[in-house]
């Protein structure tokens, strides 16, 4: 049932109990909301040490790519090449890619020994000849690792979206090489896995050397990474990565997702420690532990309400059922889908705490939807984020309307 909010119906909300798991929300005409700091294909493709990025698509879709270049101080690794009306009609596209990377990669002060260029959904439209594309560039630059990488969010419903792809032509650029005992990567990640963590200290305890791009310092030490046995990734987007790692190199894997509660992540732990055949440790004193800093919070909290939305975490049910558990009062969840590893919980939360307001991130109905709330509220996630922003972000907006027309 959708919810009324001031008077007027909202489709952009209902209660959780009335969620369907299968479509939170009827798929529509998409809003994207201003919250536009989320992790996105820049910040993966930088990760990858001494690679240049390429992204071929028009002004518009340029404009948030170069805002993250610029906010890494990563313009030096960053080039564009603008598509206008004209190419539509009157331009080679091939012969324009082509001649666009080669000046590029002519004009840098040495050629980098891995380049990721970005196609858009213009050229899937306009028929171009990728192939032909990058067997030429192969050509002209034998020394340079070309990603087939894609900027296309016109099919990522229906097809493989632009991180799954970036992630999967990142690895795809690993040689073959003799594979070692005992060596472990992790991958997809989007930060460096604590080395205090659980997994990486059962892992190095047990003898285990662990490898992250996200650690690597040169090329050759990310081409190393192709000599590991094994593939733990925590990231969903990393699925079709790891799939593809198993058939072209036979390196196995195992998915341990990003769980919130104790038994969830026992559970990842037992995997692994099977996986890599050592006894699971005792971790009732972490788990102590983390009793204590959750009551302390409680305490700190109260009652105070909590919105936690899917860009904080991937699993945003496990998160809210965690805080349930615990006495915290999750009034608002902002997610359009469920992923597999999500669904018990969901499932949970449904059952015993339906009145939580589900709410879509893309509904166009979010457009109009008044911002602000009447009192205090603990905010996860940029979405979530705009509830109590929105005042501050329309006077940011006032002040800056000329430069950003």
């Amino acid at each position: 049932m959708l919810q009324k909010i001031n008077g007027h119906t909202n489709r952009a909300c209902r209660l959780l109990k009335d969620a369907d798991p299968r479509e939170f929300f009827p798929r529509t005409l998409e809003f994207s909301p201003p919250a536009r700091g989320t992790w996105n294909i820049v910040h993966t493709g930088l990760q990858l040490p001494e690679a240049h990025q390429i992204y071929i698509c028009a002004s518009g879709c340029l404009r948030g790519v170069i805002l993250t270049a610029a906010e890494r101080g990563a313009m030096n690794r960053f080039s564009t090449i603008e598509l206008l009306e004209k190419d539509l009609v009157r331009s080679d596209n091939e012969r324009l890619i082509i001649d666009g990377v080669t000046d590029i990669l002519q004009g840098l002060p040495k050629l980098p020994p891995a380049v990721l260029i970005f196609t858009a959904c213009f050229h899937h439209f306009m028929g171009t000849d990728l192939a032909y594309v990058y067997h030429e560039l192969r050509q002209r630059f034998p020394g340079t690792d070309f990603a087939e990488c894609i900027m296309d969010p016109i099919r990522q419903t229906r097809s493989i979206t632009p991180e799954e792809r970036l992630r999967r032509e990142i690895y795809r650029l690993w040689r073959p090489r003799p594979q070692e005992s005992r060596t472990c990567n992790i991958l997809s990640g989007n930060l460096p896995t604590d080395a205090t963590s659980e997994l990486t200290q059962l892992l190095q305890t047990n003898g285990w050397t662990v490898r992250d791009m996200t650690t690597c310092h040169s090329y050759a030490e990310f081409q190393q990474m192709a000599a590991s046995c094994f593939n733990i990734y925590c990231n969903p987007f990393g699925h079709k990565a790891a799939r593809d790692l198993k058939q072209r190199l036979g390196q196995d894997y195992l998915f341990l997702p990003q769980y919130w509660r104790y038994d969830e992540t026992l559970n990842n732990l037992s995997q692994l420690a099977a996986r890599i055949h050592v006894p699971l440790p005792d971790y009732r004193p972490r788990i102590a532990e983390c009793e204590l800093a959750l009551d302390a919070l409680h305490e700190q909290l109260g009652d105070t309400p909590i919105a936690l939305d899917y860009t904080l975490t991937f699993a945003p049910f496990s998160l809210a059922r965690l805080l349930c558990e615990h006495g915290f009062q999750v009034c608002r969840i902002y997610a359009d889908a469920v992923t597999p590893e999500d669904r018990a919980d969901f499932d949970w939360l449904q059952q015993t705490h339906g009145g939580i307001e589900l709410w879509s991130t893309k509904n166009p109905d979010e457009r109009v939807t008044p911002r602000g709330t009447s009192g205090k509220m603990l905010c996860l996630g940029q979405k979530a984020g705009l509830v109590q922003r929105q005042p501050v972000f329309r006077r940011i907006r006032r002040r800056w309307r000329p430069l950003w027309l």
